[in-house]
């Protein structure tokens, strides 16, 4: 199993709309991509919120059954979309792979 996480901070603004706004649309983007190729486990997005601790504005925790359901993931149509706005509307991006051996797939 691979498991893939990726953490953004966001602009205050950006593509013509504000920080709430833009998360709102990302949370939405990324979740509609829960299924979107074969092989996709765990897939959970979140925003961060007081009074909980959060460096990052928004999360992505997923789970892969291989490198190649991971790999069609990041290149299916879709996910590029969703991934080129988050490029227009982030400043920062954190992002660490990796494999869990002897994990169910």
């Amino acid at each position: 199993m691979i498991k893939h996480i990726v953490m953004w901070k966001f602009a205050d603004q950006a593509e013509g709309a504000d920080k709430a706004s833009n998360l709102a649309r990302v949370a939405a983007d990324l979740a509609a991509l829960s299924d979107v190729v074969p092989g996709i486990g765990a897939f959970d997005v979140a925003v961060g919120a007081d009074p909980l601790e959060h460096t990052y504005d928004l999360v992505l925790y997923s789970e892969f059954e291989s490198v190649e359901a991971l790999q069609a993931y990041a290149t299916h149509p879709r996910h590029v979309a969703v991934a080129q706005f988050i490029g227009r509307v982030r400043t920062e991006r954190a992002c660490m792979d990796f494999e869990v051996p002897g994990a169910p797939a």
